[in-house]
C-alpha cells in the first residue's frame, strides 16, 4: 500500500488531486508579504490583475510543516511516494527531503525528483496513479518514473524576461539580450532539470517554433510522445503551436492548458511552454 503525493507543478488543485487519489501540496505565490496557495487562494486572473497594478509576485515551495503533517498522516497505513517538480527550478524537492527526515517514519517515504514540471510532471503522476490502480508495486512505479523522465524535452518562450530574472532562473546577460534587441528568446530546460538555458533567439514566433521542431527531429521525437502546450493568457499562440504540432505529429496526443499562478509568476504574462514526454514502462 502506498500513497502518491505531488505539488501543484502538475497544474492540479487540491480538489482535482483528491478526485484522482493524489495528495497535492500547493506551491505558493507571495505578494506584499502575503502568501497565497496555488489555485486555492489565488487564481491566474487575479494574479494578472495584481501584476497590472505593478505588484511584484514571487514564488515559494510548499511549507515543510505541511509536508511533515501530510507524511505523518499517510505513513500511518502505508508508504509515501512524493513526485516533486524539478530540483533546481524549485526548492520543492529539497524541502521534501528535509521534511522526510523530520517525520515519524522516514523509512516509509520515497521522494522522486521528476526533473521536469507542468505537463510532463502531470503525465508522470497520472501514470503512477494508473499503475497503482492496476496493482503495480512501488518499485515498478519508481522504475517507470526513472525511465520516463529521461525522455522529457521542455522549452519556454517568455515575453517578459524580468520574471525569470527575478526568480533566479536565467542569467542577467540572457535577460538583457531579449529585452534590448526586441528578440524572441527560447529557453530550454537542462536535462537534469536544474536550470533554464538559452536555446535560441529569433525575431519571430514562427521561427522560434521552427527551431523547436528541428530540435525534436534531432532528438527523434515521435508520435508516441504526449505534447503539452501551456500558456499564460496566450490562446492565439497556443492554438498556432497546436496546429504546427498536429501537422507534424498527426497521431500524437497534444494538450493545451493554462498555467497556474505560480508559473505565471515565474514565466511572466504571455509566456508559452512547449513540452513533451514519452512514458516508458
Amino acid at each position: 500500500m502506498f500513497h502518491i503525493v505531488t505539488d501543484s507543478s502538475t497544474l492540479y488543485s487540491i480538489q482535482e488531486g483528491q478526485k484522482k487519489g493524489i495528495h497535492v501540496c500547493p506551491l505558493h505565490v507571495n505578494i506584499d508579504g502575503e502568501s497565497y496557495r496555488d489555485f486555492e487562494d489565488i487564481t491566474s486572473t487575479r494574479l494578472l490583475t495584481l501584476i497590472n497594478q505593478k505588484k511584484v509576485p514571487s514564488t515559494s515551495q510548499p511549507s515543510i510543516g505541511d509536508k511533515i503533517d501530510t507524511y505523518n498522516e499517510l505513513t500511518k497505513d502505508g508508504e509515501v511516494l512524493d513526485i516533486t517538480m524539478a530540483d533546481g527550478l524549485s526548492g520543492t524537492y529539497e524541502n521534501a527531503m528535509l521534511a522526510k527526515e523530520q517525520c515519524e517514519h522516514p523509512e516509509r517515504i520515497h521522494i522522486f525528483n521528476s526533473m521536469t514540471l507542468c505537463g510532463p510532471h502531470r503525465l508522470l503522476v497520472d501514470e503512477a496513479v494508473k499503475m497503482k490502480a492496476e496493482g503495480a508495486s512501488l518499485e515498478q512505479v519508481l522504475s517507470m518514473l526513472e525511465k520516463s523522465r529521461e525522455s522529457d524535452l521542455s522549452f519556454l518562450i517568455p515575453f517578459d524576461f524580468q520574471f525569470l530574472l527575478r526568480g533566479g532562473r536565467v542569467r542577467q546577460i540572457e535577460a538583457g539580450l531579449g529585452g534590448l534587441l526586441k528578440l524572441i528568446p527560447v529557453m530550454q530546460k537542462q536535462d537534469d532539470g536544474k536550470a533554464l538555458v538559452k536555446f535560441t533567439v529569433t525575431r519571430t514566433y514562427t521561427r522560434a517554433l521552427k527551431s523547436i521542431l528541428e530540435e525534436c527531429d534531432k532528438k527523434h521525437i515521435d508520435e508516441n510522445y504526449t505534447f503539452f502546450i501551456t500558456h499564460a493568457f496566450n490562446d492565439e499562440l497556443a492554438f498556432e503551436t497546436q496546429k504546427k504540432l498536429k501537422a507534424k505529429y498527426p497521431e500524437a496526443k497534444i494538450i493545451i492548458s493554462p498555467l497556474s499562478p505560480t508559473f505565471i509568476t515565474q514565466g511572466g504574462p504571455g509566456c508559452i511552454a512547449v513540452q513533451m514526454l514519452k512514458i516508458e514502462r
